[in-house]
């Protein structure tokens, strides 16, 4: 291990839909540190057709599900290769996050599209994936799982913060543990809305800096249980579908006023989080960074100092970090602790094709 150079590409697919984010990294250790260099990256966009398919894919016949697998496994294969083609890329295996369909880790469900098999088919080379499955049998909560990425490649941050489609936070506690656990949900509810205005997505929070808080869905949303809940605790699509929208969809008030209030309530939950936490250095990352008024927001409000890293780490942050997570896979390595997944124990997980 020692010396040894990895190449990997990793790809992640987030909960919002946004694309399949491609990274080619190059990774050593030092005998102290993991080093790593983001190379190349790219974030392709998928088919209307396909999208489509993947909104729904909660709903569909198990045969219908099953072909979705494998044509969304086909386009992440076909896409790796026209990477590789077009960048002349020496590669030693893949890692694949893969597009979560189903987390449910009370009722150890859990499933993410594109079937790993197909990639290895396409592409010839070895692929990591299906990093959850073994922590949720393992008595966890299957997520976060890039927590082990920043406590040894982003060390030298106090916390590290992605906004997504949820948020999640990550940092060690006083006993040196890595605690780590969704915040709340952002761009997946803002994006939501957003389609309602014939956008995509809300840029720069345009549509939702032009509406009011409205204090009776602000005091509603802030009240769910899941934010009285200690870690380890993980959100998914299914939570937003049974807790979060039937709220949300109660209040006929303007969009601009719900996106508002979901901005005003995830500030809220930001802060109390990390209002209780000591003092420090927060590397703010994912799509919402790119929101200037959700990052004022927070600003204003938090009292931490956030730090906004190059375009390709906001980016590409958790492409890089399960292209890692795979090659601690390969080396058997652990990459998945108990102190934050809530699994029996600390963890080798991923399954090699």
């Amino acid at each position: 291990m020692l010396g040894k150079e990895y190449n990997v590409i990793g790809l992640m697919s987030g909960t919002s839909g946004d694309g399949l984010d491609m990274a080619y990294c190059k990774f050593n250790y030092n005998g102290k540190h993991w080093n790593f260099v983001i190379d190349q990256a790219i974030t392709f966009d998928y088919p209307e057709y396909l999208l489509d398919s993947m909104r729904i894919a909660d709903t569909l016949s198990a045969s219908d599900f099953l072909k979705l697998h494998n044509t969304v496994g086909i386009f992440f294969g076909n896409q790796v290769n026209r990477f590789i083609r077009d960048n002349k890329l020496s590669v030693h295996f893949i890692a694949s996050h893969g597009h979560t369909v189903f987390h449910q880790p009370n009722e150890r469900l859990n499933f993410q599209i594109g079937n790993p098999q197909i990639i290895r088919q396409i592409t010839g080379l070895p692929v990591v994936a299906d990093f959850r499955t073994q922590n949720i049998l393992n008595g966890g909560q299957g997520a976060p799982l890039v927590p082990i990425g920043d406590k040894l490649l982003f060390h030298q941050y106090d916390y590290c913060i992605n906004i997504g489609g949820f948020s999640n936070i990550s940092y060690e506690n006083n006993k040196k543990q890595r605690i780590a656990f969704d915040i709340c949900p952002v761009n997946i509810v803002l994006n939501m809305l957003a389609k309602s205005k014939h956008k995509t997505f809300d840029k720069n929070g345009e549509i939702g800096k032009k509406g009011e808080i409205y204090l009776p869905l602000l005091k509603e949303l802030n009240k769910l249980t899941y934010y009285q809940q200690s870690p380890p605790k993980s959100l998914g699509k299914e939570w937003i579908t049974a807790f979060f929208l039937p709220i949300l969809n109660y209040y006929n008030i303007p969009i601009e006023d719900k996106m508002r209030t979901i901005y005003e309530h995830i500030v809220i939950q930001f802060q109390n989080v990390l209002n209780n936490l000591p003092v420090g250095t927060i590397l703010l990352t994912g799509g919402g960074t790119h929101n200037h008024f959700l990052v004022e927001l927070l600003q204003k409000n938090i009292n931490h100092k956030i730090i906004i890293p190059e375009k390709k780490i906001i980016d590409y942050k958790e492409a890089l970090i399960f292209a890692f997570l795979g090659v601690l896979r390969m080396e058997n390595i652990t990459n998945c602790l108990s102190s934050y997944t809530g699994s029996n124990s600390d963890m080798v997980c991923g399954v090699i094709f």
